[in-house]
């Protein structure tokens, strides 16, 4: 049998995971049918779970810092995309910040909804704004990197008492001192050498 998008007549025995055919609304819209092995899973339910896509930023220890302010400065302009913390860990020379941004549910993203364009604007912020990070696509965190991600989470939010700055006398730099003899620094009187 031959399978083309050119071919004319019915296909018969074959079975495809997505039926194609446009809905009642006439919208078009792709529906997800029984698999292709005849088993009847909950394809509804995975067809409308929700997508996150991991974003892992690997800033040099130094630059930790400028790296979470630009991704908070991110954040700001792109206020109404979902994105976590979502793991954390490092070696001798870098630090791996892993950001969970959530696409919201296949069907929206499949028919490019504007949840699902914003967080493609994020995305695409992360990878140009945040370009001297070194952005790169990861999957899904472990246990270890998601437990320092909580933990440095919870560090934030958890209020600290306003302590003062101790105190301490500031170190006196002393002036310049000018002599008290003007003679140091007087000029040089050279004679004109006399012939005789």
């Amino acid at each position: 049998m031959e399978l083309s998008a050119l071919a004319s007549g019915p296909v018969i025995d074959v079975e495809l995971p997505v039926d194609l055919r446009v809905g009642p609304s006439g919208s078009g819209d792709l529906r997800p049918c029984d698999v292709v092995d005849g088993s009847s899973g909950d394809q509804a339910a995975a067809w409308s779970e929700t997508v996150v896509v991991h974003v892992q930023l690997r800033p040099r220890r130094s630059a930790t810092r400028r790296c979470l302010a630009a991704l908070a400065a991110l954040a700001t302009r792109h206020e109404s995309v979902s994105f976590a913390l979502t793991g954390l860990s490092g070696d001798d020379r870098a630090v791996r910040v892993t950001v969970g941004v959530e696409l919201g549910p296949r069907e929206l993203i499949a028919k490019f909804s504007d949840q699902a364009q914003a967080a493609y604007a994020f995305v695409d912020g992360l990878f140009t704004d945040l370009y001297d990070f070194m952005p790169v696509y990861v999957a899904e965190p472990n246990e270890v990197e998601r437990a320092a991600a909580a933990g440095v989470l919870e560090a934030v939010e958890t209020p600290r008492p306003r302590m003062p700055a101790p105190r301490m006398p500031a170190p006196r730099i002393p002036s310049p001192r000018r002599p008290l003899d003007d003679s140091v620094h007087a000029p040089v009187g050279r004679g004109v050498p006399v012939l005789v």
